[in-house]
């Protein structure tokens, strides 16, 4: 599969307002690099709080006949915008590794996942349905719609710019939304402003997606308070979900609120498991991304008997990854996105070490390049084992028994994804249920998300749920209306 054909979009730097390109206004300026070899990708000014404005009142001018349109038509829409992606597979592919450290394996799948994200959309308009409800009123009829929202505030995280974008932006323009996107400055491309060509490149109207690239500490909290939007739906961690929930629900417009925060996944191994299985898939949903994915195996628990002969295997595997350059194939392992991220996982390193805890196997960064560590025995007070890690970090937990590690599993604040490797299914479906998470994966990766599954957390890992029809009780609010033929019977 190649686009070669095409040429590739013009990205300058500018933001992406009613369907024009113009600079932004603020005094700041991005300078956004790639994390592996430090190229300059772009080098461009900011939004202001003036552009954002204008980004919201776009969006709330083209929101009526954007709603308007036939289901078909806007099927129609995101099916051309299928057809944009499928045919810019290469370029996306290749800005997601110069820009996120995407490994080709990972960005791969993130172009895969988008895709398949689109398409499962594009039948979202004609699922929409109402109710009619039986009346307390004699002769009255009582209906119940499905409105879109209005204008949706999207803020996406750098870690999966592009799908973790399009999984709010998508689904709220299909129900008849409008959108206004916010992407992280680490990959203001990726997560936003190639998104906004791709949508141009397919014939969306003005106003339909804006987009904005703009610093948090400037127009993150307006982003947020603006009375335009009526959900703010966030991707990130938890500590600014935080605030973002705070601001929408305790400000002077009171909005909706979209929350896919951090996760602290457990990866449990019970005493019936395939341990070769079992240790392929912690390496894997460990490792993939550096480990910078929120469903990623943040702590593998296993069961006392499996132990010895687990950690073997897991240790030969790591030791066999590769990392360096996350254009190469084979690469397994390439650079954590920021100077920023890799100096918490030395920090969360040294205190490792310092603790006391076995290291394993690992090795010094190279750049932004951090092999892999695995930690053994593990305590669950241990802060690898209590607080989400955003990196090639696996820490070992042993437990004593089934119940034991049930307890290990939800002994967290979060509860994203989590999965259980064992031989009987019944045994699996039982155990999985006793998990306190959005998803459980029974003899698979935590690392999951399929476009007509809800995917969401429980805890502090977030609220609602996105994908499928889960996706119309976020974008959609209930509107009940009722009709009389005639006369009204009223006390007074």
């Amino acid at each position: 599969m190649t686009t070669q054909h095409l040429p590739l979009y013009a990205i300058n730097g500018d933001q992406y307002i009613n369907g024009t390109w113009r600079a932004g206004r603020s005094s700041r300026r991005l300078d956004d690099r790639n994390p592996f070899n430090g190229e300059q990708l772009l080098e461009m000014p900011l939004a202001s709080i003036a552009d954002l404005d204008d980004a919201y009142q776009a969006a709330y001018r083209a929101q009526t006949a954007w709603a308007q349109l036939h289901p078909t038509q806007r099927s129609a829409q995101l099916e051309k915008l299928a057809h944009v992606i499928l045919n810019r597979r290469d370029e996306i592919i290749d800005w997601l590794i110069r820009e996120s450290g995407s490994t080709r394996i990972k960005a791969s799948m993130e172009w895969q996942f988008t895709l398949n994200l689109v398409r499962e959309c594009a039948t979202l308009p004609m699922q929409v349905e109402g109710r009619i409800l039986t009346s307390y009123k004699p002769g009255e009829q009582s209906f119940v719609f499905r409105e879109p929202l209005g204008v949706v505030g999207v803020i996406s995280p750098w870690n999966f710019p592009l799908y973790l974008s399009m999984r709010s932006v998508v689904p709220a323009l299909a129900l008849g939304n409008t959108v206004v996107l916010k992407p992280a400055s680490d990959t203001a491309v990726t997560g936003g402003l190639l998104i906004a060509h791709l949508f141009e490149d397919a014939g969306f109207p003005e106003g339909s997606l804006n987009v904005v690239v703009g610093a948090g500490s400037e127009i993150g909290d307006a982003f947020v308070e603006h009375p335009v939007p009526s959900l703010i739906s966030f991707t990130g961690s938890t500590d600014v979900g935080r605030n973002v929930g705070r601001i929408a629900t305790g400000g002077k417009h009171i909005k909706r609120v979209a929350l896919e925060l951090g996760g602290n996944a457990p990866l449990v191994v019970l005493d019936d498991a395939d341990i070769d299985i079992a240790a392929h898939a912690a390496v894997v949903g460990r490792f993939l991304h550096q480990g910078q994915i929120c469903m990623s195996v943040n702590r593998v628990i296993v069961d006392r008997s499996l132990y010895a002969d687990f950690t073997a295997l897991v240790v030969e595997r790591v030791r066999k990854l590769k990392t360096g350059d996350p254009a190469h194939a084979d690469t397994v392992i390439g650079p954590v996105v920021n100077q920023n991220q890799l100096d918490g996982l030395l920090r969360k390193i040294d205190a490792a070490e310092n603790a006391g805890l076995k290291r394993l196997c690992g090795g010094p960064a190279s750049g932004l390049v951090l092999p892999a560590h695995v930690f053994g025995e593990v305590g669950a007070d241990q802060e690898l084992a209590r607080d989400e890690t955003f990196g090639p970090l696996l820490p070992l937990l042993i437990a004593e028994n089934e119940a034991h590690a049930l307890e290990l599993a939800n002994a967290s604040e979060y509860g994203l994804s989590s999965a259980v490797f064992t031989r009987d299914m019944a045994r699996g479906l039982n155990f999985a249920r006793g998990i306190v998470a959005g998803m459980t994966h029974i003899n698979d990766i935590t690392v999951d998300d399929q476009p007509n599954a809800p995917f969401g957390g429980e805890k502090n890992s977030g609220l609602g749920r996105f994908n499928g029809h889960y996706a119309l009780d976020e974008f959609t609010r209930a509107h009940w209306v009722t009709w009389q033929p005639g006369s009204h019977h009223y006390p007074f």
